[in-house]
C-alpha cells in the first residue's frame, strides 16, 4: 500500500479524526509523513499523541487501550484527563495504523468516541506501555457515562456459589454499574465518587490494578468484605435482623407489605404486582389514584405472562440502559387490575442492579416499582430523607450505604411507527449529549414547568438533564437548582446566555430572570418544541412545524397549543392555529375536562346544548354548568386557548369517558385507548383566513361528534372518526401552506404526539402527499425535550444580533 493510499484509508475510516499541528490541520497523507521519526538505520518509528474525547471514562477505555497497545507491541502511556483520555504511543507505522483503527472499531461497549485529535511528538523511548495517574486540567470536556445495567458477566458471578461475590448486591465491573449518579467531580476516579468512603480490600485492589482484569480501574469495584452493604428497617427505623436481608424483604413483599428499596438513581416503592390489596394500599398512601405504575420482572419469560413483547421491544428491554418500555397487555394475566386501569399498556422494565435481581429471584411474576416519592415531589435518594418522606407510605426500607449524588428517575420509552420514542429521558441515557450540527455558545436553557429538564450547551454538545418532574413546588425547585449547579461543575460550563419560556409565572422563568451578569433570552414555547426536533434531526429552516400540546404561553398572551408554524431557528411566524375558545377556570379546566366540554358545546350549539341528551349531564349538576356558562359569557377567569390537548379533553368529556383527571393527559390518553376498529370516515372540518393566519374552526367537529352520539354510535367508533378527522385536517392544512410557502418539510413536536395513532397516521398521510416528515427519537416530544429547543433558539438569536 502506498503512503497516499494509507492516508486515504485513514481519512475514510476515521472521518471524525481531527489532526492538528501547532497551528494548522494536516491532510491524512501529511499526518502519515509527520508521524514518522527514524531512530535507527532500518526501522521507522511513529511517535504519536492522541487526545480522545467522548464517553471514555468509567467504561474500561484505559484498560482497553493498555491491552490493545500490548497486542501490537507498542510502548507509551495512557491517562484520564479532565478533557477525556490522552495516549502517547510509539512503534512502527504499520502497528500504529492498526492500533488507531482498532481504537475506534473495537472500543468497549459503553464507550462512545466523538473526537480524536492527534499531534506529532518526538519519540522519548518508552520501555513499556503504562497507565498513568489521572491528570487535572483547566478545561473539562470529557463526557460522563450514564449509569448502566449489570452486565452478563457480573450477573453470572452474582448467582455462582463458587464466586467470591456470590449474592453480593453491588457487584460491578468496567462494563456496568453506577456512573453518573455517584460522580461529584471529574476526572472519573474513585476519590471523586461516592465510593471514596470504601477502601478496597487486598483482593479488590489486586483486580483494580491488573490491566487484564475486567475490573481494572472499575471505580465502584468492591466486595462484601470492603464495599457497601444493605440494611433492612421498619418504618419506625427499627433494624430488622435476618441472615439474608434481601430474602427477608422478599418475604415481606409476598405478605403484602410496601418496601421502599434504594436503587441506582433513587428509591422505589415496591409491592407484589399480583396482590391487589397491596397495590391499592400503595396508591392510597402515595396519593396516586389512577396513573399507571411501573413493573419490574426478573426475565422476559415472566414478562410474557402478562404482556406482549415484539422483537424491537425485546431489544429495548434487554439494553444496558434498561428503560421502562410500554408493552401491550395480555388481558388474561395474573397481575392486579389496579396497576394500569383503563389502559391497554403496561410499563415494564427488567432489573438493572444486582440488588433488583436478588430481590426478584424469589419467584415474583412482577413487582410494582414506582418512584419513591409523594406524588409531584422528587424521588428520595438519601436514607434519612427517605425515612422522613416515605415513612407514611412504606412499611419497610431496604437501604444501602452507597450515596447517590444525583437522583435519576427511570427512563420511559415506547416503540411507535418504527422508532423508539422517549416519554421520559433520564437514567441510562443522561448525561449523553445530543450532538448538534453547529457549535453554539455556552447556554443554560431552563425548560418549561411540566416535565422539566434543563439543557446546557458546550461546543456541539447539548447536555439535557435528567427528568425533574413538574416545577410546581419548593422541593422540585430545589432539585432544579441543585441539578443546574451539578451540571455546570461536572461539565465545566459557565453559561453566557440563559434561555427561558415566555410564561412569566414559571419558576424556571423566574430563575433565569434572576441570574446576574448573563444575557437572557425568552423563547416562545412552541417555537422551542419545533426547534428541538429540528436540532436532533440536524435541520436548518425554514420548515412547517406542527406543535400540538396542552399549554404554552403565546406571543399574544393567550394559551397556545394547536399551532402550525413556519419555523427558522431564530424566528417563526404563526401560519395557522385552532380557533380560540374560553378555558373556564383556567388551570381548573385541565383538572376537570367537563369544563372544556361545556365551552366547546356552547361554541357549537349556544345555550341550546343544555337540551342535548349527553352523558355529561348525568354526572355534572346543571347548576355548575350554568356557573361555567356565566364565566364564559362574562369572560371571568376564562383565558382564551387554541390548545389541541384541550380539544382532546373536551371530546373525552362529551363522550363520557373522563370528566375529571387524576394526572396530566389522562383524558386524552383514554380517548385514544377507547378507539375501536379502523375507519375511513371523518367529521367535517374547515378553517378560515384571519388577519395574520388561518383559524381552524372546532364547532364542525363537535357537532359531528354530538350527532353521532344521538344516533347511538359507540364511543369507540366516534374516537376513531375523531382521530381520522385530525389526521386529514392537518395534512390538508399543510398542503395549503406548501402552496403558499413552497416548503415540503414538516416537523412534528409537542406532547399530543405521544398519541401513537395521531403520530403514525399524520406522518403517513403527509408522506403520501410527498412531504418529508421529521419526528423525535432522541428527546421526548413533550416538555421534557423543550429545553433543547430553547438552547438552540437562543444561540441562533444571539448569533443574529452579533
Amino acid at each position: 500500500m502506498t503512503e497516499e493510499s494509507i492516508g486515504a484509508e485513514l481519512l475514510r475510516r476515521h472521518s471524525f479524526v481531527y489532526i492538528f499541528s501547532a497551528s494548522s490541520a494536516y491532510s491524512a497523507v501529511n499526518y502519515y509523513e509527520m508521524m514518522k521519526c527514524r531512530v535507527g538505520p532500518d526501522e521507522p518509528i511513529v511517535s504519536l499523541r492522541l487526545a480522545v474525547n467522548g464517553i471514555v471514562q468509567g467504561v474500561g477505555f484505559r484498560p482497553f487501550v493498555y491491552q490493545l497497545a500490548h497486542h501490537y507491541g507498542l510502548k507509551g502511556k495512557v491517562a484520564n484527563t479532565s478533557s477525556g483520555v490522552t495516549i502517547h504511543i510509539e512503534g512502527s507505522e504499520q502497528r500504529i495504523q492498526a492500533f488507531v483503527q482498532d481504537l475506534t472499531g473495537k472500543s468497549p461497549p459503553l464507550a462512545h468516541i466523538t473526537e480524536i485529535s492527534s499531534s506529532y511528538e518526538p519519540a522519548t523511548g518508552h520501555e513499556r506501555f503504562t497507565i498513568q495517574a489521572s491528570q487535572r486540567r483547566s478545561s473539562r470536556r470529557t463526557l460522563i457515562s450514564p449509569d448502566m445495567a449489570i452486565c452478563d458477566d457480573c450477573l453470572r458471578e452474582l448467582f455462582d456459589p463458587k464466586d467470591r461475590r456470590y449474592k453480593y448486591p453491588f457487584i460491578n465491573c468496567t462494563n456496568c454499574g453506577p456512573r453518573h449518579t455517584i460522580i461529584d467531580d471529574i476526572p472519573y476516579d474513585r476519590p471523586n465518587t461516592s465510593m471514596k468512603h470504601f477502601k478496597m480490600c487486598q483482593q479488590c485492589q489486586k483486580e483494580y490494578d491488573d490491566p487484564v482484569n475486567r475490573r481494572f480501574h472499575a471505580q465502584p469495584n468492591a466486595c462484601a468484605a470492603c464495599g457497601p452493604n444493605v440494611a433492612l428497617y421498619d418504618n419506625r427505623r427499627a433494624s430488622v435482623l435476618a441472615r439474608d436481608l434481601i430474602k427477608r424483604a422478599a418475604e415481606l413483599l409476598k405478605k403484602g407489605y410496601i418496601v421502599a428499596t434504594k436503587g441506582l438513581g433513587g428509591f422505589h416503592l415496591a409491592v407484589d404486582a399480583e396482590n391487589s390489596d397491596a397495590v391499592i394500599r400503595l396508591r392510597q398512601r402515595k396519593h396516586r389514584e389512577e396513573k399507571p405504575l411501573a413493573l419490574m420482572s426478573y426475565d422476559l419469560d415472566r414478562i410474557r405472562r402478562y404482556a406482549h413483547i415484539e422483537s424491537d421491544e425485546e431489544v429495548l428491554l434487554t439494553s444496558p440502559q434498561r428503560p421502562v418500555v410500554l408493552l401491550k397487555k395480555k388481558y388474561a394475566n395474573p397481575l392486579s387490575p389496579e396497576i394500569s386501569p383503563r389502559n391497554r399498556n403496561f410499563g415494564v422494565m427488567l432489573p438493572y442492579t444486582p440488588l433488583h435481581y436478588l430481590l426478584l429471584s424469589y419467584d415474583f411474576t412482577a413487582l410494582v416499582m414506582t418512584s419513591g416519592n409523594i406524588s409531584e415531589e422528587p424521588i428520595a435518594i438519601d436514607n434519612q430523607d427517605a425515612f422522613e418522606r416515605l415513612g407514611d407510605i412504606a412499611d419497610y426500607f431496604l437501604i444501602h450505604n452507597r450515596d447517590i449524588y444525583l437522583r435519576s428517575d427511570d427512563s420511559i420509552v415506547r416503540r411507535v411507527d418504527g422508532a423508539t420514542r422517549f416519554i421520559r429521558r433520564s437514567r441510562g441515557y443522561i448525561p449523553t449529549p445530543v450532538f448538534l450540527k453547529e457549535e453554539v455558545p455556552q447556554i443554560l436553557a431552563c425548560g418549561a414547568e411540566l416535565k422539566n429538564t434543563v439543557c446546557l450547551t458546550k461546543g456541539k454538545n447539548a447536555f439535557l438533564s435528567q427528568h425533574m418532574g413538574d416545577l410546581e413546588n419548593l422541593e422540585t425547585y430545589r432539585f432544579f437548582e441543585l441539578t443546574v449547579r451539578h451540571m455546570k461543575r461536572i461539565l465545566d460550563i459557565a453559561p453566557q446566555i440563559a434561555a427561558y419560556d415566555l410564561h412569566p409565572d414559571y419558576l424556571s422563568t423566574r430563575y433565569a430572570q434572576g441570574l446576574k451578569g448573563i444575557k437572557r433570552i425568552a423563547v416562545q414555547h412552541h417555537h422551542a418544541h419545533i426547534v428541538s426536533c429540528m436540532a436532533e434531526n440536524r435541520l436548518n429552516g425554514p420548515v412547517i412545524g406542527l406543535s400540538f400540546d396542552g399549554t404554552g404561553y403565546g406571543t399574544d398572551g393567550r394559551i397556545w397549543g394547536g399551532e402550525a408554524l413556519i419555523v427558522e431557528t431564530h424566528q417563526f411566524t404563526r401560519a395557522a392555529h385552532l380557533a380560540y375558545l374560553p378555558m373556564p377556570g383556567g388551570a381548573a379546566a385541565i383538572r376537570e375536562p367537563w369544563r372544556m366540554a361545556v365551552s366547546y358545546l356552547y361554541n357549537a350549539f349556544g345555550e341550546g346544548f343544555l337540551n342535548l341528551k349527553l352523558p355529561l349531564f348525568q354526572d355534572v349538576e346543571k347548576k355548575k354548568i350554568k356557573i361555567i356558562l356565566h364565566m364564559i359569557s362574562k369572560k371571568v377567569n376564562s383565558p382564551q386557548t387554541s390548545s389541541l390537548g384541550r380539544l382532546f379533553d373536551g371530546i373525552a368529556a362529551i363522550l363520557g369517558i373522563r370528566k375529571r383527571v387524576a394526572y396530566e393527559g389522562q383524558a386524552a390518553m383514554e380517548l385514544e385507548m377507547t378507539m375501536g376498529k379502523e375507519t375511513e370516515e371523518s367529521y367535517d372540518y374547515e378553517w378560515e383566513r384571519g388577519k395574520d393566519s388561518y383559524q381552524v374552526l372546532v364547532h364542525p367537529i363537535v357537532c359531528g361528534v354530538v350527532r353521532d352520539m344521538e344516533k347511538g354510535l359507540e364511543a369507540s367508533d366516534i374516537s376513531s372518526k375523531f382521530h381520522v378527522t385530525l389526521i386529514r385536517l392537518f395534512s390538508d392544512l399543510c398542503t395549503v401552506l406548501r402552496q403558499e410557502t413552497g416548503l415540503d418539510r414538516v416537523v412534528l413536536s409537542g406532547g399530543v404526539f405521544q398519541n401513537a395513532t395521531l403520530l403514525a397516521g399524520l406522518r403517513k398521510a403527509l408522506e403520501e402527499k410527498d412531504f418529508q416528515v421529521f419526528t423525535h427519537s432522541l428527546v421526548p416530544c413533550n416538555d421534557g425535550g423543550i429545553s433543547l429547543g430553547q438552547a438552540v433558539v437562543a444561540a441562533a438569536i444571539a448569533k443574529s444580533l452579533d
